[in-house]
């Protein structure tokens, strides 16, 4: 199958999370993407999606600084949740994507997605750059098909949902600073200035 999962799909597969296990919340599980010092006495947990503008300008020109600062001090450990907001096609797509090229890739095609966003939205041709991204990571076009089958779909978007609920995302992206939320619930933009204030509170 070459396309990329229907809308139908993800529609069926975001009613049918609302009956999935009980949810994690932001606790950090084994299924989580982190980067940095996993003994870190802060944890920031960051509910993004690819496709999000507001994510890929965060991702672009913030998070460079906000790693330098944090994460490769070994001050935070920083874990990356997956959010349906935006275009929930492309959304699951890429979550998936990123998640199939391996946990040594995942922030590689992330970060590609992000800077190939715009170009998706103007020419409308997702799978040909996700598929590109896909090959830049080691992936050929079958692993690239197999990865995004309807099946693959419907559980990403089941756990993505799931995690949502748990921790009452309403937009992206949102940030979880030791277990409490920065900025307001609606996921509006978040400064530096907000995160720094709130790893400071959190590590004393």
């Amino acid at each position: 199958m070459r396309s990329l999962i229907t809308r139908a799909t993800l529609v069926a597969a975001l009613a049918a999370s609302l009956a999935a296990c009980g949810p994690q919340g932001a606790k950090v599980t084994a299924d989580d993407m982190s980067m940095g010092d996993a003994n870190a006495k802060v944890t920031v947990v960051e509910y993004a999606s690819v496709a999000c503008p507001h994510c890929a300008t965060w991702n672009e020109e913030v998070f460079p600084i906000f790693k330098a600062k944090y994460i490769d001090t070994g001050k935070v450990k920083y874990v990356a949740r997956e959010a349906l907001t935006g275009e929930p096609t492309l959304a699951n797509a890429g979550a998936m994507l990123a998640r199939c090229a391996g946990k040594d890739k995942y922030f590689q095609v992330t970060d590609a997605i992000y800077k190939a966003q715009r170009t998706i939205f103007t020419t409308g041709d997702m799978r040909g750059e996700l598929l590109t991204i896909a090959q830049a990571a080691g992936m050929s076009e079958d692993q690239f098909t197999a990865c995004l089958s309807d099946e693959n779909a419907a559980k990403s978007a089941e756990r993505i949902e799931a995690n949502m609920k748990a921790d009452k995302i309403q937009g992206t992206p949102t940030f979880i600073v030791n277990g409490k939320k920065v900025g307001d619930e609606a996921g509006s933009e978040v400064t530096m200035e907000q995160l720094d204030a709130a790893i400071a509170e959190a590590s004393k």
